[in-house]
């Protein structure tokens, strides 16, 4: 792992600059990234491309209007605005790389910024390669010494094999260390808690096995339906929209051992690791194994089909539920249950880990008016609230002993949450930093793809009984059955 001076000077190109990820995350981001001084305010600069036909005053507007609730004042985001420059590009035309790339060598040497280079493509996943290969190949890449470094954002690929080529058009321009694969769930401030909760406390990692752990549950639960996505949604699914990236990424965390030192290369090979020996089901496991749900009417709220832009007769699911097994020393017979789902409850992710009964109740002697003993859970809360429960069996006061549940809580600061960067920030950070530890390596894209397959070639040739769950709700019965089936129940529910 590369660490840099905290501040570094950096060349940005950003295609996809006009796109609405680029107005909300990439420019405020960035720009709380030049307030704190760790991008270099007098050597940065960043070049935006597009179709439209734009000046540098109108990228300028943009990023003046993103960033006018954080300036300080309207010197600064104008000064900061200062250093962005716009250049009309068909990202499919070579002879606009040519040009970039003088542009590119024009405004290094105004800003002095030794090489540094910073590639981000905001843009479909089909435009990846091409961007990549012509950066190589019309000599935009920095070739005097300093880095080159290409952050892209998902969906990686549609499938394993689509993945693959693209992770091989990508290799033919930058190196894997070259590579950073954008996950914004990584860049949360609770997801990064998992390994200092797990591996700075001994009493934790300590029973954080399958001898003392009866199953861990991650639900990434989304309110609201697809809303102005539905185009894009209807191509994806919850399955390829979420459980093959975030979902996966976050269990990986919660299965990895510990790393030998906390630096990139050593957590990257604990999570490829873990991954290898996640169990990849054949179709009848599948099926078993994974329940996938379409929301239905209620009220004033369409049913998924009578969404905008959406087909009467569309299959694509928005939930799954699903169990996950790790076949290694640690984990073998623990079930990772995830589940994810549009006009579910609430807008919320949280982790819960549910660990095993005393195997002995010695409280429980025949008494009817003494109550069972709870499984401990612990709960981190990763969004809106970060926040961590551990909920234990304690005494009811008073005379008698009959037990019950009580919570130890730690809910994050408002001065905590006033320093806490924003996912983008974070990851944007770590990129100038060349650290790719909250960045998804190809062994885990691919890996994860693996499994995602299997299901979707499943769901793909069996039509569904849609729609299966109600708005409101937190998904169809079958994914409580799911856990039934094992003898377990989710542990946060609407009953």
């Amino acid at each position: 792992m590369t660490v840099l001076a905290t501040e570094t000077r950096a060349l940005f190109m950003l295609f996809g600059a006009t796109g609405d990820l680029a107005k909300r995350k990439l420019y405020p981001s960035i720009f709380n990234l030049y307030k704190k001084n760790y991008i270099d305010q007098k050597h940065f600069a960043l070049i935006g491309t597009g179709r439209r036909k734009w000046s540098d005053q109108d990228l300028r507007d943009v990023i003046l209007e993103s960033v006018k609730d954080s300036a300080e004042s309207e010197d600064q985001a104008n000064e900061f605005a200062s250093h962005f420059y716009y250049m009309s590009h068909d990202v499919t035309n070579p002879e606009h790389y040519r040009a970039l790339s003088d542009y590119a060598d024009k405004l290094e040497a105004k800003y002095e910024t030794e090489g540094n280079r910073i590639f981000y493509i905001s843009m479909a996943p089909n435009f990846f390669g091409t961007v990549a290969e012509n950066l190589k190949s019309q000599n935009v890449l920095s070739d005097n010494g300093g880095f080159n470094r290409l952050i892209i954002e998902k969906p990686f690929g549609r499938d394993y094999k689509t993945a693959e080529e693209l992770n091989n058009s990508l290799g033919k321009s930058f190196n894997e260390d070259q590579v950073y694969r954008i996950d914004h769930y990584l860049g949360k401030e609770m997801v990064q808690n998992i390994q200092a909760l797990r591996f700075g406390n001994p009493i934790m990692e300590s029973v954080w096995n399958n001898k003392y752990i009866k199953n861990i549950q991650v639900t990434l639960s989304e309110k609201l339906g697809v809303e102005e996505r539905a185009g894009y949604y209807d191509n994806s699914g919850a399955l390829r929209d979420m459980v093959q990236n975030h979902i996966m990424q976050i269990v990986t965390i919660l299965a990895m051992e510990e790393p030998v030192a906390f630096k990139d290369t050593d957590i990257r090979n604990e999570k490829i690791r873990a991954l290898r020996s996640l169990r990849i089901y054949d179709k009848d496991e599948a099926r078993e194994n994974f329940v996938r749900g379409q929301y239905g009417a209620k009220g004033e709220q369409r049913d998924y089909r009578h969404e905008d832009d959406v087909p009467t007769d569309s299959n694509t699911e928005t939930y799954v539920a699903g169990k996950l097994m790790f076949d290694n020393q640690r984990w073998a017979g623990t079930p990772f249950y995830v589940r994810t789902g549009k006009m579910l409850a609430d807008k919320f992710t949280r982790i819960d880990v549910v660990f095993k009964k005393p195997l002995i109740d010695v409280f429980d002697a025949g008494d009817k008016d003494k109550s069972g003993l709870d499984s401990d859970v612990l709960t981190l809360f990763v969004d809106p609230v970060q926040k961590v429960i551990l909920h234990l069996n304690g005494k009811v006061p008073g005379q008698g002993f009959t037990t019950k549940g009580i919570d130890l809580t730690h809910v994050q600061s408002d001065e905590d949450r006033k320093n806490t960067p924003e996912p983008y920030e974070r990851l944007i950070h770590d990129a100038i930093k060349g650290d790719a530890t909250s960045f998804a390596s190809w062994q885990e894209v691919g890996r994860a793809w693996k499994l995602a397959d299997v299901v979707r070639n499943l769901w793909d040739t069996e039509k569904p009984d849609f729609p299966n769950y109600t708005p409101g709700s937190m998904g169809p019965k079958d994914a409580d059955d799911l856990l039934a089936r094992d003898g377990n129940k989710w542990v946060f529910t609407l009953d």
